[in-house]
């Protein structure tokens, strides 16, 4: 990721990186991470994150760790460690052998714990969750002291041994952090620091029967590995008085610094893992790599490129203004990607035959076809051609429109690196329903010029008659609103949008494209951009998903009811 906007200017975590350089705060050093909890997959507002951290060590010559928060076993499971390390990889990134757990440092937290029970900074409270929450008040109501805020140090110790050994059920007891119950800020009125809960965990499996919350690991383990500039997002802000809180009470010398800033937003979807996790586990998607989902394994599998991820990361840069993003902007970022890096090739999505009358029957040629009309570099390939060919139904009409520049009867339209062709017949279906058409062919026209010099005004795509059948998934935005979350009185899910997915089982392609490499990836002439699926796609049974389309066309059909 380049982190600096050439036009703008450092961005703020810059300058403060480069004036830490300047005073030798933390003796120069340069040291981020970033801190997935396992508890679902990585999302598009994720990799700005991972754009960030692992960026701005590059810049700085530092280093970025990969940490995984799992200090909840409730909500954790080992394939979502698995997927974060892919999608960290997928994006070119590498954390160099610094993978981290806060599962590592379990036996450092509680001895951190035991030192501020020590300090008198921390208590072992009975009260029950619902209770601490009715005690804590609110931003207009001042918390109230615990009953059981005044236990002796020894009395706390020995009830956090307790714990510790497994002697109480889950929600029992609660070590707290003893700070203020009258602060103005709710977060410093005693934060609960470890709870317990008797679940299996996917590391360290029962020998923990307490586990500390975020807040406490989270500062703990940036220290404990030398971790110099802690960025996380905004919602983190009013917390970083309790992170400084935390670290002053039991870290000397060098510590880290939390820095906040705006968490991505994108319209048309849903950032909430919880909300992306009811999307999967209720069958609304296929799962978290569905197409559709603004996970990175979904726009993976989609066709994105990690390149255009890095460039939409840039892009939407860093500030600590709150932004909600166009999703128009991630699809210009892998659009332009593509145009310059995707080979073309032909395929008739709703395919509709064609019959050339005068053609030679039995008779094929080979056409040369150009893969990139902008470089001639990547060379150019052989579509057979002969009497029967298929071309897009939409690109007919029998009773056209004024500026309708496709084929209709009469007129002559040119197929892409082909021949002119006209329409002389339509054969029709006993529903009326156009099935075939009737064409000659100019044999002086090969290669798409009259030499007589007349114009067409339309070029079609097209394949050959014996084209290969391929299945092609057309993906679009899965919400069919803006903020699909914004309104509390409705599910997000009543948003979603039917026609997220249409799946054309019956499309041709032309031959070279039976036996398409998984992953591959072309631009379908005057179609868009298409990847074939590294799951379902087999030699001589081509799956193919659309990415995106070739120009912004849902923006335009959104302005239609305007």
């Amino acid at each position: 990721m380049t982190t600096t906007n050439e036009t703008q200017g450092l961005n703020f975590l810059q300058e403060i990186i480069e004036e830490d350089q300047r005073t030798g705060k933390h003796a120069g050093r340069v040291h981020t991470r970033f801190p997935p909890e396992p508890n679902g997959y990585l999302h598009i507002g994720h990799a700005k994150s991972i754009c960030l951290n692992f960026g701005l060590a590059q810049q700085y010559g530092g280093k970025c760790n990969l940490r995984f928060d799992d200090t909840n076993p409730v909500t954790e499971d080992t394939d979502y460690v698995e997927s974060i390390q892919r999608d960290v990889k997928w994006l070119g990134f590498e954390w160099d052998g610094r993978k981290f757990f806060a599962s590592d440092y379990f036996p450092k937290l509680y001895d951190f714990a035991v030192q501020l029970i020590k300090q008198g900074k921390a208590y072992v409270c009975s009260l029950s969750p619902d209770e601490i929450r009715a005690y804590r008040g609110d931003f207009t109501t001042p918390g109230r002291n615990s009953p059981y805020r005044d236990r002796s140090v020894d009395e706390n110790l020995d009830l956090f041994h307790r714990m510790r050994a497994g002697e109480f059920s889950d929600g029992q007891h609660t070590l707290r952090a003893k700070i203020d119950m009258t602060s103005p800020n709710p977060v410093l009125r005693d934060p609960p620091i470890y709870r317990i809960r008797h679940v299996h965990h996917h590391r360290t499996g029962d020998a923990w029967p307490i586990y500390p919350l975020y807040d406490f690991a989270h500062c703990l383990s940036d220290a404990i590995e030398g971790i110099t500039h802690s960025v996380c997002t905004l919602e983190f802000e009013n917390r970083r008085v309790l992170y400084d809180w935390i670290v002053d009470s039991l870290v000397s010398g060098d510590r880290p610094y939390q820095y906040e800033f705006n968490r991505l937003n994108l319209n048309y979807t849903v950032m909430s893992k919880r909300k992306l996790l009811k999307l999967v586990t209720e069958g609304f998607v296929s799962g978290w790599d569905d197409p559709r989902m603004m996970t990175l394994s979904g726009l993976r599998r989609r066709g994105f490129t990690p390149a255009s991820i890095r460039d939409f990361a840039t892009r939407v840069g860093v500030s600590k203004a709150q932004q909600l993003i166009d999703m128009g902007l991630l699809e210009l970022c892998i659009r332009d990607d593509l145009n310059e890096a995707a080979p073309r090739a032909m395929a008739v999505l709703r395919p509709l035959k064609v019959v050339l009358e005068n053609y030679p029957e039995g008779q094929t040629e080979t056409l040369e076809v150009q893969n990139h009309p902008q470089k001639p570099e990547m060379g150019t390939r052989q579509v057979p051609f002969s009497r029967e060919l298929y071309i897009e139904a939409d690109d007919f009409m029998e009773e056209p429109p004024k500026g309708f520049f496709r084929l209709s009867p009469g007129k002559e339209v040119r197929l892409r690196s082909a021949y002119f062709i006209k329409c002389e017949r339509v054969i029709k279906d006993d529903a009326g329903n156009v099935v075939e058409l009737r064409c000659s062919y100019d044999p002086a026209t090969r290669g798409g010029n009259a030499p007589d010099g007349r114009k067409v005004k339309g070029t079609l795509h097209w394949v050959p008659g014996n084209a290969p059948v391929a299945e092609v998934r057309l993906y679009d935005r899965l919400f069919s609103v803006e903020a699909p979350d914004a309104d509390d009185a409705k599910d997000f899910t009543t948003f979603l949008n039917p026609a997220s997915l249409q799946t054309l089982r019956d499309a041709r392609v032309e031959p070279m494209l039976a036996d398409a490499a998984t992953e591959s990836r072309f631009q379908f002439e005057r179609t868009g951009y298409f990847y074939v699926d590294p799951k379902d796609s087999k030699p001589g049974k081509p799956v193919f998903n659309r990415t995106v389309t070739l120009k912004d066309s849902w923006t335009k059909e959104q302005g239609k009811g305007k």
